[in-house]
């Protein structure tokens, strides 16, 4: 079956039209729910999507308003696009929307630590060639700096394991998400490296920089944006919102959280953050992929006299305003949506930040229905329609 060589005269819409129409003949199966209109496609056929055929779509909900105090000390309630299919979900964000906005918002705090990449080479004296990369780091930067005008090196690590020496890299890519902008500055160094001081490349992803993948390195040295948030919840609005009590919350978050995740040696001790990011990431053109990282998410929960305290901790969400999926059409329109109120921080960091934010609110609120045992008949109400 030949969905490559198509007429040259087609455009995005009829190269999509064409290829799902063979797909269609040749497997004698029937494809119509998968079309696209013009308008949707955007660039996704030529960027996005090799052999594109057609989209499957992924419904939109909305929650919100949630009130968020930014880490420039700026204050702004914002809504939230949640592509997901799991019923109950937006209706619980909203929920812990609803609570935390009437107690005051959430406060967040965040640091770019850059995008990583790691190389690997071939070595023979690790220590030796340690030593020389770190004598060319002028160098090598300037190289790597000049693959791209938004690219600025911000730190590198050397590691060596028997004969494999791993230099990893992290940049700054400016609005970008950047991994695609900082792979292609890796390549270049490693090009450089290698002639140089004559060490094999192994790879440029060499695992280390945990792509896509959770390990302990990105849990505790951070990835892309590290972001905390907390709020506190008064006593008032746990049982009128909530519907719960905050001893409930309390004992149910140590058996979850604590006891429950210390037995699983769960590498993220939260609820459900990898459901809020996924949502977001799905609906604002991030790469999904990188909700792995997301799930390494702490949350922890603490009696106070003025109510109950939540903190969430993300080590790393890897997200952009530019490039990727966030130049489609529709997943634009939702970051203008998320993004519709500006800041004085870059957009990237902003969209982190509500992110971080989106997070409390689905934590708060699930556990809250975990402590009430209400869970299951929410999502039997909501998601299977029954009473």
């Amino acid at each position: 079956m030949d969905i490559r060589n198509l007429p040259v005269d087609l455009d995005a819409f009829g190269r999509v039209s064409k290829r799902r129409a063979l797909i269609e003949k040749e497997l004698d199966i029937d494809l119509s729910a998968l079309q696209i209109s013009s308008r949707q496609i955007g660039t996704a056929d030529e960027k996005n999507c090799e052999q594109m055929f057609g989209a499957v779509p992924i419904p939109i909900g909305l929650a919100g308003p949630l009130l968020i105090h930014f880490s420039t000390g700026e204050e702004h309630s914002v809504y939230l696009p949640l592509a997901t299919t799991e019923g109950a979900l937006v209706a619980s964000i909203n929920r812990g929307c609803k609570a935390l906005t009437e107690a005051g918002g959430v406060r967040v705090a965040s640091e770019y630590v850059g995008i990583t990449r790691s190389i690997a080479f071939e070595v023979k004296d690790g220590k030796e060639i340690s030593g020389k990369i770190r004598e060319r780091e002028e160098e090598w930067k300037k190289i790597a700096e000049a693959t791209s005008s938004h690219l600025k090196i911000l730190s590198y690590e050397i590691d060596t394991r028997e004969d494999v020496l791993f230099l990893t890299l992290a940049a700054d890519t400016d609005e970008a998400m950047g991994m695609n902008m900082l792979t292609i500055a890796a390549q270049a160094v490693a090009d450089f490296l290698s002639t140089t001081l004559d060490i094999p490349i192994l790879t440029i992803a060499g695992n280390i920089d945990s792509d896509k993948k959770p390990s302990a390195r990105t849990k505790y040295r951070g990835r892309g944006h590290r972001v905390r948030v907390e709020a506190t919840i008064p006593d008032a609005i746990i049982k009128s919102v909530l519907k719960s009590v905050p001893d409930a919350l309390i004992k149910t978050a140590r058996a979850k959280l604590t006891i429950g995740s210390q037995l699983a040696g769960s590498m993220g001790a939260n609820l459900h953050a990898a459901n809020m990011i996924a949502a977001l990431y799905l609906a604002t053109g991030q790469d999904a992929a990188h909700v792995v990282e997301g799930s390494l998410t702490d949350t922890k929960v603490h009696r106070r006299p003025d109510g109950v305290r939540i903190r969430v901790k993300l080590p790393a969400l890897l997200v952009g305003v530019r490039g990727g999926g966030t130049n489609l059409p529709a997943q634009k329109q939702c970051l203008d949506l998320l993004l519709q109120t500006k800041t004085k921080l870059r957009r990237s960091t902003q969209l982190a930040e509500t992110i971080g934010g989106a997070c409390l609110a689905g934590e708060l609120s699930l556990l809250a229905a975990q402590s009430t045992n209400t869970l299951a008949q929410t999502h039997r109400t909501l998601a299977r329609g029954k009473r």
